[in-house]
């Protein structure tokens, strides 16, 4: 399956991830779905590896999403090995999705040695298709003896299904004095609209934290990263993210709560690995030529403002406007109204590219089209709104739709 042209909105190069104390990674070309590219990824972590996972809300989660949550309860965060495939979201496969990822964490589990429970799996491709892993003890026997610490290039290419190009962000933090790292990978590009907490993120670092310290540092990001993405407004049934801290060569006290005063620089580095991942993911959004910046203000809330962020991003007119170069801000007005949530008409106010469009509910005198139509000529576009009812705020960053996406999922299961 021959994939898109790289996305005229991806980094030049693929960054350069530090290695993660504890942590060995490497991939595999399987055979699942795509020819020629790794498409099977393995990392193997440091005994008392702690975990965290934040992970869809749809109704219908894939059967690895189950196990990993099951697990993660009853080992109460350990982890020694996760194991991910591509071309294959082993989601709706009933019984058999169950068996597919219980035999993938015992596969790994024997080669890596370590108890099934302490392996999480993550899938994604085509659902509905049930996973077969005959070939997986062969291929993670591979992998598993070329582990290295420098192979994120390869993992995060192993986990892409129509990404374009892979994703990856490293950052140094500083906790109690040591320097820490923290190294993520993600994957994503359509079925885009995260509510977490087909995209997938894995953030390791070697700072030594607690399981819950982790699962609290985790959602709090995941909140204003990952969660404030859409390319479609549809949420995968496998949409998940985890991280691993295993610990090693760090603090040499265990961090027991997020709010650690000692943590500030660490959270602040995890934020920006998160935030980082996530815009990438927009900028790969399937058949994308603009990233797009939709800043609400002067909401009831911080939520009702990313609600109504959201309705924007979401919205297939606002979107495609923008894919004409078309600064229509009448369809700003039209998102903002179908939200339902609180907004003063005669108090609101629209701006692109930084000109104030509108204002006390009404073109502004000083708006100008030209300005606006150059703004969105180029290939990262600004909108912002206040909705002029109180003092809530929200950041959501999405992308243009063209008839691209419409060629790349009519395509998909070619």
């Amino acid at each position: 399956m021959q994939g898109p042209q790289k996305s005229p909105l991806a980094p030049d190069n693929f960054p350069n991830l530090l290695p993660v104390a504890g942590v060995e990674v490497g991939a595999a070309a399987a055979g699942l779905r795509y020819e020629g590219r790794p498409d099977l990824m393995l990392a193997r972590l440091a005994e008392g590896t702690r975990a965290a996972g934040v992970f869809t809300k749809s109704k219908m989660p894939a059967a690895p999403v189950d196990w990993c949550k099951q697990v993660l309860r009853a080992n109460g965060g350990g982890a020694q090995a996760l194991v991910v495939n591509a071309g294959n979201a082993n989601a709706f496969t009933g019984i058999k999705g169950e068996k597919a990822a219980a035999a993938t964490a015992r596969y790994a589990a024997d080669i890596v040695g370590c108890a099934e429970e302490e392996v999480l799996v993550a899938s994604t491709g085509v659902i509905g298709e049930p996973l077969d892993t005959a070939r997986f003890p062969t291929y993670l026997k591979r992998i598993n003896e070329g582990l290295s610490g420098a192979m994120w290039h390869e993992v995060a290419q192993a986990i892409t299904t129509t990404d374009t190009f892979p994703k990856g962000c490293s950052r140094v933090a500083t906790v109690d004095g040591r320097p820490v790292v923290i190294s993520g990978i993600a994957k994503g590009s359509g079925m885009i609209a995260p509510d977490m907490a087909t995209m997938l993120g894995f953030i390791f670092t070697n700072a030594n934290v607690s399981a819950g310290c982790l699962q609290d540092l985790l959602q709090a990001t995941v909140d204003k990263s990952f969660n404030a993405i859409t390319v479609d407004g549809d949420t995968s049934t496998n949409d998940c993210v985890l991280a691993f801290a295993t610990g090693k060569n760090a603090n040499r006290e265990v961090i027991q709560s997020a709010a650690d005063p000692r943590l500030v620089d660490f959270a602040s580095k995890f934020f920006e690995v998160a935030v980082s991942l996530a815009q990438q993911i927009v900028r790969d959004g399937e058949g994308a030529t603009k990233f797009v910046s939709v800043d609400v203000s002067g909401a009831a809330s911080d939520l009702s403002a990313r609600t109504i962020a959201k309705s924007i991003a979401n919205s297939p007119l606002v979107k495609t406007a923008i894919a004409g170069e078309d600064p229509n801000w009448g369809r700003l007005v039209m998102a903002v109204g179908k939200s339902g949530e609180q907004a003063n008409r005669d108090a609101l106010a629209i701006w692109i590219g930084g000109q104030l469009v509108a204002e006390n509910g009404m073109v502004s005198k000083q708006y100008r089209e030209s300005i606006a139509a150059e703004h969105m000529r180029g290939q990262n576009i600004e909108l912002k709104v206040d909705v002029g009812v109180g003092n809530g705020q929200a950041v959501v960053w999405t992308c243009d739709m063209t008839h691209g996406y419409i060629d790349i999922n009519a395509d998909y299961r070619s």
